[in-house]
């Protein structure tokens, strides 16, 4: 199992438009195949979001990939965000 972690930090004024991306990558994801599980997450305390998206290997992730980012390609997250997020692929150990 492969875990696909990304980290934003949203200007708040374009929070909005953070979260209809998330989701529509999260759609995206949805259609393709391996994917066992996709979220959209917000800490309460300070504003971050989290994408959390779980998938049956590496290689699913991969073979996905040109949908994923179909799905994003016209977002400005330059200036949506605060930062550039923090991706992670997390397997355990």
């Amino acid at each position: 199992m492969l875990y696909h972690l990304s980290i934003h930090r949203p200007q708040p004024e374009h929070e909005a438009a953070l979260i209809y991306s998330m989701h529509r990558f999260g759609r995206a994801a949805s259609s393709q195949p391996g994917l066992l599980e996709a979220h959209t997450l917000k800490d309460r305390s300070s504003g971050t979001f989290v994408g959390l998206a779980i998938w049956e290997s590496e290689e699913a992730l991969g073979a996905a990939r040109p949908a994923l980012a179909a799905a994003v390609a016209d977002d400005d997250f330059d200036t949506w965000e605060i930062e550039p997020p923090a991706v992670f692929l997390l397997e355990e150990v």
